[in-house]
């Protein structure tokens, strides 16, 4: 039987990782969330959960837990904040002894190697930036693409593939373990303006550091439309500005010249005839709009020539037929 004192000296020789889950009503998956926390093999962790002013049971949940164990603080924000700005804010809760921080959002979960595993490869492999790891993504096993065992791969090939082909070996933030450092160095580590800057961050990171991946599955992700991504995303189909937003920002860094201005101007392309669907096949004002101001605080000019090329197609569409007749007749 393991002794206290053997797991005491343990700890001391293991680097602290700080674990940060931010909450905005997530009663539902909640605790699911904190008991992968209590259930890892690693031990020398501390844990802050950021409530971002629920209103349902997250904060009573959270302090349940706290009281439980005294590697676990909560943090309640005194005003509500706006999803990339309450993650900014929690990044900011990090342990400042902490050598490495792993976010878990609070309908996500780990299996209980993960941070364990994750650590010991951060520590073999100390050029990487960024360590993933194959997880679940609802029933479904990701990333594809990434040949074994790859479990140190150069950052620019991995940001290459990602904007070429948008290879998404990324994944989402509770998937991934980041040194600590590189999350203090930066004032903002997510763009408040881009709900998907998440990967922009990665790509940011591979600049400078390689990307390594574990060949296990350690942590899930749960896609359910409660989500304030999928919400989003959904209804406005926002993938492509992110999409956009990387080849303006991190093309230059990553790709030619050439082979830079032919994805960023297919990109585009695709991206005008989605949007202009959408916002016809919804009949959705607001979704022209909220495109319109897109591409302008991107910095690009509106090609109305496109709109009108695209709008002209979607009209005479027979979804748009369809779809204006069974209003009409349910009127």
């Amino acid at each position: 039987m393991k002794s206290e004192h053997s797991d005491t000296d343990r700890m001391e020789h293991e680097p602290e990782v700080s674990i940060v889950t931010p909450v905005h009503n997530g009663e539902e998956f909640l605790a699911e969330c904190i008991e992968s926390v209590l259930a890892q093999t690693y031990r020398n962790w501390n844990y802050v959960i950021v409530n971002n002013r629920s209103t349902d049971k997250s904060l009573e949940i959270a302090k349940f837990y706290a009281a439980k164990d005294d590697r676990i603080r909560v943090h309640a924000n005194e005003s509500f904040l706006k999803v990339m700005d309450n993650l900014n804010h929690t990044f900011r809760q990090i342990s400042p002894g902490s050598k490495y921080c792993k976010v878990i959002h609070a309908d996500d979960w780990m299996f209980p190697e993960c941070i364990e595993r994750m650590v010991h490869h951060a520590e073999e492999y100390p050029s990487a930036g960024i360590v993933n790891s194959y997880y679940l993504d609802d029933k479904i096993v990701r990333p594809q693409g990434l040949k074994y065992p790859s479990h140190l791969n150069p950052g620019r090939d991995i940001g290459k593939q990602y904007l070429l082909n948008h290879h998404t070996y990324f994944g989402a933030p509770s998937n991934l373990l980041i040194p600590s450092e590189l999350i203090r160095k930066r004032e903002e580590v997510y763009d408040p303006e881009n709900i998907h800057s998440d990967h922009s961050f990665c790509l940011d990171v591979l600049k400078e550091y390689d990307f390594g991946f574990i060949h296990q599955v350690l942590t899930f992700s749960r896609r359910h439309e409660a989500s304030h991504t999928n919400r989003v995303a959904e209804k406005y189909g926002t993938y492509s500005i992110g999409k956009i937003r990387n080849l303006l920002k991190y093309g230059p860094y990553y790709l030619e010249a050439k082979e830079r201005d032919e994805k960023l101007n297919s990109t585009i392309e695709s991206y005008y005839r989605s949007f202009i669907r959408r916002s016809v096949y919804r009949f959705s004002k607001d979704i022209f709009n909220y495109h319109i101001a897109e591409i302008q605080r991107m910095g690009l000019k509106v090609n109305y020539k496109k709109i009108v090329k695209y709008f002209l197609g979607a009209i005479f569409d027979a979804r748009v037929v369809l779809s204006y007749l069974s209003k009409k007749m349910n009127m």
